[in-house]
């Protein structure tokens, strides 16, 4: 109870913090995916990095795990896309990234909205729902079950959020040790914007269940999560919660939390596939042609959530962004569309409304259904579907 108390404690401190001006990182450089701004060398902690890094999977238990991801040499590999081009910028595309004159961060902090009592009550939830929590984090409620994708809660994302970290843009619209209960969470893969040691030891202690890609397994353990709380799933393969399935499709990303751990852990997308709704959830993505197939196999989906952040030419092999987005929304036969993974960090090499203002353009223009709801809103065909430029009196 000791480490559950300490954890609790630290995100309320997170919590606080999301309520205070932000002052810009010192410097910045690219770790674990995205940029890191460092804040303070003076509270530098080896074992606190340490611990972030995480645990480091079975190469030989991935080995006969692994049958339709393609996993050789002890790491995972993309199907359609060149290996060199993976998570390797130019030097140009570095310096960027480090000194890029874009306005990746706000000068205020964004608007969230509170959910209201009927979001913590499960018998007043509606058939489809999904509320957005910021970044790539959701609570999906489908057909009766509820899930939690890709909860980070941290005021900065990085190996040590008090030196290395991408600070948040805005607060939290839900604690984390107040979320209401989930049947499952959802872990896309491994990098520090999608999973966070503090928010899922807290969901952990709570009793939370872990579905996740083969291999990220091995960071929950180190963490002191119960392997019973845990289900790792290859590419393609299935449980089912609460009469809903989900099912683990392809990605086209890479991952990796430290200097030596590239792509020893899988990515993925997961569909949820309910008695009368469906719902994709992209988890980070380059355009890829399992889009189609997904979307042969287990669509139409009436809402599709892919990510639209951190999108850069140079980094057209592992990011969607909004113009690519439409025609993977096509090939999985998406009906309405949710952009995710973007507006809590400063992840990529443009001004930080931008992925939103394409999203309208892109969309718009070409009249495929879309929402674009506040951090903390819940949208759903039963509820709202709100397609507003909230953004915008913030874009100075």
């Amino acid at each position: 109870m000791g480490n559950v108390r300490r954890h609790n404690d630290e995100m309320k401190r997170a919590k606080l913090g999301c309520e205070t001006t932000h002052r810009g990182p010192t410097s910045s450089l690219p770790v674990g995916g995205y940029v890191a701004g460092i804040s303070d060398w003076s509270v530098f902690s080896p074992a606190e990095i340490k611990r972030a890094i995480g645990g480091r999977p079975d190469p030989r238990a991935l080995a006969k795990r692994a049958k339709v991801a393609s996993y050789e040499s002890g790491r995972f590999h993309n199907v359609d896309a060149p290996q060199d081009a993976v998570g390797n910028p130019s030097a140009k595309t570095l310096a960027q990234l480090a000194l890029g004159r874009e306005r990746r961060i706000p000068k205020a902090r964004l608007p969230i909205l509170a959910p209201g009592p009927d979001f913590f009550d499960r018998s007043k939830s509606a058939p489809l729902a999904i509320t957005w929590l910021g970044h790539s984090s959701t609570i999906v409620d489908i057909d009766g079950a509820r899930f939690l994708t890709d909860p980070v809660f941290a005021e900065r994302v990085g190996p040590s959020p008090r030196l290395l970290g991408a600070p948040r843009f805005h607060g939290l619209a839900i604690p984390v040790d107040e979320l209401p209960e989930v049947d499952a969470v959802i872990i896309s893969h491994d990098h520090y914007d999608h999973l966070d040691v503090d928010t899922v030891t807290v969901l952990a202690a709570k009793g939370a269940r872990f579905i996740v890609p083969l291999g990220v397994g091995a960071h929950l353990r180190f963490w002191g999560i119960a392997d019973a709380q845990i289900l790792e799933l290859d590419w393609w393969e299935e449980t089912t919660v609460r009469g809903v399935r989900v099912v683990a499709t392809p990605a086209r990303h890479f991952s990796g939390r430290g200097p030596t751990d590239r792509m020893r852990t899988l990515w993925a997308s997961f569909a949820f596939v309910g008695r009368t709704n469906r719902v994709f959830f992209s988890g980070d993505t380059a355009y890829h042609s399992g889009f189609r197939t997904i979307g042969e196999r287990l669509g139409p989906f009436q809402i599709v959530m892919l990510e639209v952040g951190a999108f850069h030419e140079s980094w057209a092999n592992v990011h969607l962004g909004p113009d690519r987005a439409l025609p993977a929304h096509r090939d999985l036969r998406g009906e309405v569309f949710l952009p995710i993974h973007w507006g809590t960090y400063p992840l990529g090499m443009h001004d930080w409304w931008e992925p939103a203002d394409r999203v309208v353009e892109v969309f718009g223009s070409a009249r495929v259904p879309f929402v674009t709801p506040r951090v903390g809103e819940t949208i759903g065909p039963s509820i709202t579907m709100p397609k507003d430029a909230w953004w915008r009196p913030f874009v100075v």
